[in-house]
């Protein structure tokens, strides 16, 4: 057991109002390890006050459920507050966190911004639902735990590690999702609500295909602009989803997806097979994990900046790799 889920558990027992956070444009790792953390809370603490305080959610995880609404400012004083999956404050969608009495990080994330007063973070897990899970399974004697939180948790633990395909897939990745899976989860709908797509999507998917680009040492790229989302109409989220359209490119080990936002700003989706891009993401206002990051752009200028310093380093780790596929 981590000495740190001790120290947790004991300042959740020491409080009475607890609010939990998240990053913004949450993906099913931040929702699932946030709304799975309070439902298990509430089970076990049904005096305490203890409430999600999030900004904004995803609509191709609305089947999860919505948020508990924003509170004054004053409410925050004798809280205790929870940051989940969140590597930097700045990425935090409530900055009313900060007006906690005392503020918990919970995350998985590489280490950059050590907010907080106190601080779980372990990098080689595979998502924060895999530490939230962990925390219910050391204290499992006296926390409660039902379908509905475990559902929250398994699909944080499915989306955040590529179905179980990442390199940070573990045993006891694996050995804690059966935990959670012995709560009953229904695996055949939560599936279905993932990954369907509406056709239109399959429309867009093609059409991605004749868009995406490679640079000369195999760095895929494709630019979803605000006319492509408007054309298929396609949410932001759905649009970032077509990073995944360039992971089985052979000889492409880095793979980035550039989202209009629509406010001048520019999303970054970074992957990678073998090569750390987090480091790369951090100098364009942004970070993540070592093969999966996000950052973000101002201009067409930055783009081409960012694609010519992968394209570096890619030729770089193939010059010095043989062994790269």
């Amino acid at each position: 057991m981590n000495e740190n889920m001790k120290l947790i558990l004991d300042k959740i027992k020491e409080y009475d109002k607890i609010f939990i956070f998240r990053h913004f444009r949450p993906d099913g790792d931040a929702i699932g390890s946030t709304k799975g953390l309070a439902r298990i809370l509430q089970l076990t603490y049904p005096e305490k006050e203890i409430r999600l305080q999030n900004c904004d959610f995803s609509d191709y995880l609305a089947f999860l459920g919505g948020e508990d609404p924003i509170q004054p400012d004053e409410a925050y004083a004798d809280a205790l507050g929870i940051v989940v999956d969140t590597g930097t404050q700045k990425r935090i969608s409530n900055q009313k966190f900060t007006l906690c009495k005392e503020i918990i990080k919970i995350d998985h994330h590489i280490p950059i911004d050590n907010y907080g007063d106190y601080r779980w973070v372990e990098e080689e897990r595979s998502s924060s639902c895999e530490m939230i899970a962990a925390f219910y399974d050391a204290f499992k004697e006296e926390l409660k735990i039902d379908k509905e939180a475990a559902t929250y948790i398994y699909t944080g633990m499915v989306t955040d590690s590529g179905r179980f395909r990442f390199r940070d897939v573990s045993g006891e990745t694996m050995r804690l999702a059966g935990v959670i899976l012995q709560q009953g989860v229904d695996t055949e709908q939560l599936y279905a609500r993932l990954y369907l797509k509406d056709f239109e999507s399959f429309k867009f998917e093609s059409y991605v295909y004749k868009k995406m680009n490679i640079t000369e040492n195999g760095v895929a790229t494709l630019y979803v602009t605000e006319k492509m989302k408007k054309k298929f109409s396609l949410s932001n989220e759905d649009a970032s989803a077509a990073v995944s359209y360039m992971d089985s490119i052979k000889g492409a080990l880095i793979w980035l997806a550039f989202i209009d936002n629509g406010d001048g700003s520019i999303r970054v989706r970074l992957r990678s097979r073998f090569i750390t891009v987090s480091e790369l993401a951090e100098r364009y206002r942004g970070g993540g994990h070592a093969c999966a990051a996000g950052a973000t752009v101002y201009s067409k200028a930055e783009m081409k900046q960012l694609i010519a310093e992968a394209d570096a380093m890619l030729k770089e780790y193939k010059e010095k790799n043989e062994d790269w596929l």
